[in-house]
């Protein structure tokens, strides 16, 4: 099982929903915490699923929205 961190620009559960909606969608995705104090996602997945790949997901949702979107280091 991997981990992939995500520093996104939410502001409210809204947001923090629709990041949990569409990376839910991804398969072998497993475990989605938002944090929408911290800006923080944490993504638990198979080896299966590329960071890549979830960031790509969360991107279009960034064009869409105005939030920002980036892979934590």
């Amino acid at each position: 099982m991997a981990e992939t961190r995500f520093d996104v620009g939410m502001t409210c559960e809204g947001c923090a929903n629709a990041v949990k909606r569409i990376l839910g969608k991804v398969d072998g995705v497993s475990d989605i915490q938002t944090n929408v104090e911290a800006k923080s996602v944490v993504v638990m997945h198979d080896d299966s699923v590329s960071k890549d790949d979830l960031l790509a997901k969360l991107q279009k949702w960034s064009a869409a929205s105005g939030k920002s979107v980036a892979l934590s280091s």
